[in-house]
């Protein structure tokens, strides 16, 4: 198939942040936007150049959608499956279906990984209290997870003792579970990367990450780790990216053990917070390079410019600050970067935008970022 050159129109499915950034990357480039999702003055939407809003199961208004762009990508992984086979009748889809059917469910993620050789934590599939009790005797501590639409933390538990066990209730009916061995890691780390329709790979390696409540809260880059860590890492995103065939790009999220043993956390097949500091570090961005993987373009450089280090702006900020944040005494580092998502109504826990700073190392590099942040709360009596 021909590239998809500028000024063609490309169709997102889903309409938050990540396909605002996308959709911005697209209008510089040259080409048009639209996006689907059931909601109204969203990020995406108000960059794109149509927003359409419909259900994801009203396949007819999936098929008209498609009818009327060039490629479909999509901003985030819980579209359900039947909307992209859809779509995918009136415009190629990339990613593909297959790679959301996977991804999409941990489950299949973990299987899929597994069969792969590629290593992850130890895990079992629970359907009943019966099978969480089996698992918490074969592994000990552990964690409880909903096989699906699980993100930021949210549907999981800690299992760390028997009376943790006893005070589960359910699984429920016909819901399934994921209970996954507590890892001891030493860090959490991930590495961003896309693939071509030619099958070229382009990765920014390692990225180091640090969590709050299950949100991501800082990413530095690059990593501050061996040459072959790094390696290793990125052969384990290309293997994982040839397997699934994977057109677009796709985030590796992984633990380090203290034992220095890489595992596989998690897959998100799109673009992921902890690149988004490639937006002002990176000779090309994450999201350049979605455009350029799903238009059959081929992939730009992901030379680094600077040292960054980014931190996520939450809905807690603004309360924090009583109102209004202190944009100003944020931005008094000339190397401080804001990205805002377009969201008007602040919530706690809610990404509501991001900082990035740029620096000569990647500690200093946090610094900056972390007091451009504390800068943001003013105080007031």
């Amino acid at each position: 198939m021909p590239p998809i050159f500028p000024g063609s129109t490309i169709g997102v499915l889903g309409s938050g942040q990540l396909g605002r950034m996308f959709a911005l990357s697209a209008r510089q480039m040259g080409y048009r936007v639209h996006t689907f999702s059931p909601d109204t003055d969203t990020p995406t939407g108000q960059i794109a150049d149509v927003e359409v809003v419909a259900s994801y199961d009203d396949l007819d208004a999936v098929r008209a959608f498609a009818r009327g762009v060039q490629v479909v990508t999509f901003e985030f992984e819980n579209v359900p499956a039947p909307t992209a086979q859809a779509a995918a009748e009136f415009a190629p889809v990339r990613p593909a279906g297959h790679v959301l059917h996977v991804t999409q469910q941990r489950l299949r993620e973990k299987t899929f990984l597994t069969e792969g050789g590629f290593p992850v934590t130890p895990f079992r599939a629970c359907r009943s209290l019966l099978d969480v009790e089996q698992a918490f005797a074969e592994m000990g501590a552990g964690v409880l997870k909903t096989a699906s639409f699980g993100y930021d933390g949210k549907g999981q538990r800690k299992i760390l003792t028997k009376h943790d066990v006893d005070t589960v209730t359910g699984p429920s009916p016909g819901i399934e579970y994921i209970y996954e061995q507590l890892v001891d890691f030493e860090r959490e780390l991930s590495v961003v990367a896309a693939r071509g329709v030619d099958g070229q790979f382009a990765s920014w390696g390692l990225i180091d990450n640090t969590h709050a409540n299950h949100i991501l809260d800082v990413s530095v880059w690059p990593a501050s780790v061996s040459p072959k860590l790094e390696r290793d890492a990125e052969d384990i995103a290309r293997g994982i990216l040839e397997r699934l065939d994977v057109v677009g790009v796709l985030c590796v999220e992984f633990f380090l053990t203290r034992s220095g043993k890489l595992l596989v956390n998690e897959l998100a097949p799109r673009p992921h917070n902890s690149g988004h500091l490639t937006i002002d570090a990176s000779v090309t961005s994450q999201f350049e390079q979605q455009l350029r993987a799903v238009c059959g373009l081929p992939l730009g450089s992901t030379a680094r410019l600077r040292p960054a280090a980014m931190v996520n702006l939450l809905g807690d900020v603004w309360e924090d600050a009583r109102g209004s944040p202190d944009w100003a005494a944020a931005l008094e580092h000339p190397d401080v970067k804001l990205h805002l998502y377009g969201k008007l109504a602040p919530r706690p826990g809610r990404k509501m935008g991001h900082l990035t700073a740029l620096a000569d190392t990647p500690a200093h590099a946090v610094d900056v970022a972390v007091l451009a942040r504390e800068k943001l709360i003013r105080r007031k009596a």
